[in-house]
């Protein structure tokens, strides 16, 4: 018997709704990257990109555990000398929850072209409302 590898052109994509709503940041990214992967399919095939879409809603109400709040740090690059920029993400979860929940994400898919088309997929919401109704979206527990 042969091992069934899937063709980019057969893979067929559902669309997941995530609620972030008093889950760990990292449980909701970490889910998120496996549906981007297509890993939770039984047709998954390493080389082939045969994730599904992802909208992650209530990012502004994702909880960090611990000290990350105070202690933890995103870091950019503005391209020049001297500008590297930090902030903590107290502030960054205060602000721009949807830019936390999409770092945490892409942190954990592949760092190639399988990953960044993955990312594609990806939708981030602060609040519970999103625009993909039409897609028909069903909510995913875990």
């Amino acid at each position: 018997m042969s091992t069934y590898m899937a063709k980019a052109g057969e893979v067929t994509r559902k669309w997941y709704i995530l609620d972030a709503a008093g889950k760990p940041l990292g449980r909701v990214a970490a889910q998120a990257a496996t549906l981007l992967r297509g890993k939770h399919k039984p047709e998954f095939t390493p080389h082939v990109d045969c994730g599904d879409h992802v909208i992650i809603i209530n990012c502004g109400q994702a909880v960090l555990t611990g000290n990350k709040l105070e202690q933890k740090k995103w870091y950019r690059h503005t391209g020049w000398i001297g500008g590297l920029k930090e902030v903590k993400y107290s502030s960054l979860m205060a602000s721009r929850p949807e830019k936390a929940m999409s770092l945490a994400v892409n942190g954990m898919l592949p760092h190639n072209t399988l990953g960044r088309k993955a990312a594609t997929r990806l939708r981030v919401y602060g609040g519970a409302q999103h625009e993909h109704d039409a897609q028909k979206p069903e909510a995913y527990e875990f």
